[in-house]
Order: C-alpha cells, then structure tokens, then sequence
C-alpha cells in the first residue's frame, strides 16, 4: 500500500508514538510519503529517523490511503488536500478531543494491522461548497465541518437574509450563521447551541451565534437543498470561515452553499461507533450524581 502522511508541527513531546507507525508501516513494506514540512519536523526538531520513499511539497500527490498525525484541525487539513481525490483518510490523535482523528497513539500498531488484513470500514461524509456571485475564495471553498459566516470590524451584529431552495427562510440578527454537515455538528455548531447530528443523516443545520431573539433556534434541513446568503453589516464587511480557514468579504457578495459533489471517506475501525465517541469523548449523557 501507498501512504500520504500529513501531521501537525507543534507537538514534538506526542511525535515519538510516530516511531512505531513508521516501522510498522516498513514492516508491511509499504510506500511511505510524507508532507515535506512534517517531515522537516520529524527529523530536525523531533530528532527521529525516519525512512520515507518520497515528500509531498504540494496538492500533486496520489496514495491508497492518508494518514492525518495530530487533532480534528490537522485532519480537516488533511482532507482539504485529499479533496476529490477520493483517498480515504485515517486519523491517529495526537490533539485533544479526537473526534474525526480517534485513533489513540496506542492503538496505532493494532490500527494498522487490521487496515493490512482488510479489518476497517469507510464512512462517507458530506462536504459542502461555496460559491459566489462575485468573489473568489482564496482558498478551497470545500468545507467538511462547516461554512460560517461572521461579523467582523465591528462589536455590531450582522444581518443574514437566507433563503433555502429559493423561498426566503427567515434574516438573523446575529453574530454570525454556521451551516454545519453532520461531521461538524460536534464542532463550532455544538459550542453556539446547535444539534448533534449522525453521520448517515443526509441533513445539515443552520445554527445562528449569538441571535438577537429568543425564538431563533437552529434548524435542520435536507443537504441536497440550497442555501443562499445576502448579508449586510455596518463596516460592509463580513468574516467567511470553511473549517478554520477564513477570509474578509464585501457585503455586497451573494453566498450560495450547496453539497459537494464529492465525499470525504473517514477511515474506522470496526470497534468503533458514533454514540460510543459521543459518550467516551464528549461525556455526552453522563450523570456526575452516579
């Protein structure tokens, strides 16, 4: 197998577990390339020998299978990489919480066995995309947690016309309006309020930051609909967010946010299961009085 191993640069004291994916990975003979910068890390600020068939220096690169070494971030940027390539993307947590990259520093050695004996499953995530009237995103208009939009240069709220399918849903005086996938409902969308969603639900919500009314709730809606977004603010200004990576728009751009016409494909172990991550990684259900 053919591998394209990207990883986050800040965390030398968790990149010794990296030892053993390399060996083992060496063990299976397996084509080994790894993000040039990563790699830089490794070996000059981590100090770790590592044998590498190839570095990756740009998006030109194919593999049978990613592997993202670091949190939920370093994955969503792992997968803004992969994009439509369809490679399938397998996580190990070095970060924090780990929902997408859940695959724990000890448990790398089992992981890959069970990916050589063909012991995993493929789930396939929603991703959406933005496009606009006028403007050009800077970077990649794929999101696979979500799409917000955001006051900025102001302590004032925004005003956000949305329209859903062509009829006018409702204008949030908010803050801001995340539109979350399933996979980011347990991120930004979850912290403001908003719904756990399952994976394999086809839906997305729109959850409002901070509305200025106490009837604004989130609400779900089919991914295949139509999303379109007229905003006005007092600086003219707005924030646009696609999983971390933002940018300053004019109010005069029109945002249209629909699903991709690709899939991310997370790579699991057979052993693990959504209301399991929820219960072990979000204690969601926990009674502290037991």
């Amino acid at each position: 197998m053919k591998f394209a191993i990207f990883g986050n640069t800040y965390q030398i004291k968790k990149s010794i577990h990296l030892e053993t994916l390399f060996k083992l990975l060496k063990h299976y003979d397996a084509e080994i390339y790894i993000c040039k910068r990563f790699y830089e890390f490794l070996t000059t600020g981590a100090k770790l020998k590592i044998e590498v068939d190839g570095l990756i220096d740009d998006d030109d690169f194919t593999a049978d299978m990613v592997i993202s070494v670091g949190g939920d971030g370093t994955f969503l940027r792992a997968a803004s990489r992969v994009v439509k390539k369809d490679i399938p993307i397998l996580g190990i947590n070095t970060g924090r919480l780990g929902f997408l990259a859940d695959v724990a520093p000890a448990e790398i050695g089992t992981t890959i066995d069970d990916i050589y004996h063909n012991h995993y499953q493929l789930e396939e995530r929603t991703v959406l995309q933005l496009k606009s009237n006028d403007q050009r995103l800077k970077f990649s208009p794929y999101g696979l947690n979500e799409i917000a939009v955001l006051k900025r240069d102001s302590s004032s709220m925004i005003s956000i016309h949305t329209s859903v399918n062509g009829e006018f849903l409702t204008t949030y005086q908010a803050d801001g309006l995340i539109i979350a996938t399933p996979t980011g409902s347990t991120a930004y969308s979850l912290s403001v309020g908003g719904p756990i969603i399952v994976p394999q639900s086809n839906t997305i919500a729109l959850t409002p930051v901070a509305p200025h009314s106490l009837n604004m709730r989130p609400i779900i809606i089919r991914d295949d609909w139509e999303i379109k977004l007229d905003i006005e603010s007092r600086s003219h200004h707005f924030l646009v967010a696609i999983d971390g990576r933002n940018e300053t728009w004019k109010e005069s751009n029109q945002l249209i946010i629909s699903k991709a016409d690709y899939t991310v494909k997370v790579v699991k172990r057979h052993n693990q299961h959504f209301f399991d991550t929820l219960r072990n990684k979000m204690m969601w259900g926990v009674d502290g009085r037991r």
